[in-house]
């Protein structure tokens, strides 16, 4: 089952919260102890992951749940990267990686148990029926029970957790029956606006189609942060009246970059003076970096401020 976003966080009666964590969607089956656990596209994960197919011992048989597969740091901190990196090992490698950077499943949904089919129950019947089960085997690790609530201060504490690394929140309809494909769930993600220093562009310097943002750390060197998403055709013309060519000694030159995180394909940038700041909303997703995982949106340039009034940059403690 798939969520839709909205634009507040609204917890309204009949409806249930969940944190939104961030981290790989999964659902993992056994049936007279084959463990299966796949992902959303339905690729099969578990050589990927032993830890979780041999924690599957502890699950009772003929059971599916819905989850989320996350990775935390010394620090407590969702790491989505060290997820990323396990899905490609197998092996001796997989274990290595097991031990070093051991993967949760945060459960939130109950599909089957005992062979029956539990997507046609509303959502608080699986709720508390999925409770039971971690109740009565009493899981742990790498087992973990996603929190739900219906209560809005709750829901509003969770949305302070971003530290950690955690998106937002889910919404379900307490009476709402599980519904494969459908987008029946609803999705808030916390964004902050802030401020970051243009220092390139994609597209020409008369007409850029996005901007390559950048902060001064604390030696003074421009580290790249992130880039928008495509500029409005009103937003290209103006911001490109604000620009100014790069002079020699950029800060980035012999730099590439790539079209998105994770992505392999580099872009074609033109340097621009790193003199523009420009207000854009975030999420809350960094990679190991500290650089934003997802495009900015730009709210609108800033000319009345100077690169002095960006914040500094700052890498994951």
């Amino acid at each position: 089952m798939l969520s839709t976003p909205v634009p507040g966080p609204h917890l309204r009666p009949g409806w249930a919260a969940e944190p939104k964590w961030d981290g790989f969607r999964a659902a993992v089956s056994v049936d007279t102890g084959r463990v299966v656990l796949r992902s959303r596209r339905g690729t099969e994960m578990g050589p990927a992951f032993p830890e979780v197919v041999a924690g599957a011992a502890q699950l009772p048989d003929a059971i599916a749940l819905d989850g989320e597969l996350v990775v935390w740091n010394a620090a407590g901190q969702l790491a989505f990267e060290q997820l990323q990196n396990r899905l490609q090992r197998r092996g001796a490698g997989a274990a290595r990686a097991a031990g070093e950077w051991p993967a949760h499943f945060v459960a939130f949904d109950l599909l089957r148990l005992s062979g029956t089919d539990t997507t046609i129950w509303p959502y608080r019947r699986r709720r508390t029926a999925l409770e039971s089960v971690f109740a009565a085997r009493r899981l742990t690790a790498p087992w973990a029970l996603c929190p739900s609530t219906t209560d809005p201060d709750t829901m509003r504490e969770w949305l302070t957790w971003t530290s950690v690394g955690m998106e937002g929140v889910l919404f379900k309809r307490l009476d709402s029956v599980y519904e494969p494909a459908v987008r029946g769930w609803r999705k808030y993600k916390v964004r902050e606006t802030t401020e970051a220093i243009v220092g390139a562009v994609t597209g020409s310097l008369a007409a850029p189609t996005s901007l390559l943002l950048g902060r001064y750390d604390d030696d003074g060197r421009l580290q790249y942060t992130g880039r928008t998403t495509t500029l409005a055709r009103t937003a290209s013309p103006s911001v490109a009246g604000l620009l100014a060519p790069a002079r020699r000694g950029h800060p980035w030159t012999g730099w590439s970059f790539s079209a998105g995180w994770s992505s392999r394909e580099t872009l074609s940038v033109t340097l621009v003076e790193p003199e523009l700041v420009a207000e854009v909303g975030i999420d809350v997703a960094r990679d190991a970096s500290g650089r934003w995982r997802h495009a900015a949106r730009l709210h609108r340039a800033r000319p009345d401020l100077s690169p002095a009034d960006a914040p500094l940059w700052s890498s994951p403690h």
